[in-house]
């Protein structure tokens, strides 16, 4: 079966008429803009505390919107009627997360303007964004495939938030060295240390084995995704 760009689009305009109607969507994506505006309103130059915000995009704005507009279709059983249309695995996949993608970008956008956070090295910082947004939205997938309610996603999703998007309270909290080590393979962690590199000027040969373990974590979560993807089909 090819790819049908018709069927994903058919997908990402009924998720917009969704969303439109949705005011538990809405409110969750300007929260980032909001706490964003508020790093921006204090005045702080502190890159570590700007880019913080743009991390709370991701999370918030990627993976727990995606998980919602995903529970909610469970909730309304439309998704098991979408799982078993002609469409493939990859149409739904993509069109589900679509219209996702595209509003965490307009939201990471807008928390950079707002933080007043200044872009060092455009090209490497947008393909960290890229790569961010590509694993949080897939998070989000998998957490919205195993949740049952969109209610369920937040206290699913909780982890996600604190693990995900607050790994340096971790380095703070402990003097483990493990525990250490481990937190610094996280990908907020490898999306911090890329950002701090770039912003000291540095290029590519200074950030390529962050963004190659951001990779191996989207990797994974995309084929953790499929895979949960095809339990609940079949299920």
């Amino acid at each position: 079966m090819q790819f049908s760009i018709r069927r994903v689009n058919a997908i990402f305009r009924k998720d917009w008429k969704d969303l439109m109607k949705n005011s538990y969507i809405i409110f969750t994506l300007a929260f980032p803009l909001i706490f964003a505006a508020w790093i921006g309103r204090i005045g702080s130059e502190d890159p570590a505390f700007q880019t913080f915000s743009i991390h709370f995009a991701l999370v918030i704005a990627g993976a727990f919107v995606q998980a919602a507009m995903v529970a909610e279709e469970k909730e309304k059983n439309t998704l098991r009627g979408l799982m078993l249309s002609p469409a493939s695995t990859a149409e739904i996949l993509v069109g589900k997360s679509a219209l996702t993608a595209v509003s965490t970008l307009v939201v990471v956008i807008g928390s950079i303007l707002l933080a007043e956070y200044k872009v060092p090295s455009p090209p490497l910082f947008i393909l960290s964004i890229l790569l961010g947004l590509v694993l949080f939205v897939t998070i989000g997938t998998i957490l919205g495939l195993l949740s049952r309610t969109v209610m369920e996603t937040t206290i699913v999703g909780m982890p996600v938030l604190v693990i995900f998007g607050m790994g340096s309270m971790f380095k703070a909290m402990t003097d483990n060295e493990m525990i250490i080590k481990a937190v610094d393979y996280l990908p907020s962690e490898q999306l911090n240390m890329i950002w701090m590199e770039l912003d000291r000027e540095m290029n590519i040969s200074g950030t390529i084995d962050n963004i190659l373990i951001l990779l191996a974590w989207v990797v994974v979560s995309f084929v953790i995704a499929v895979f949960v993807y095809g339990k609940r089909r079949f299920d």
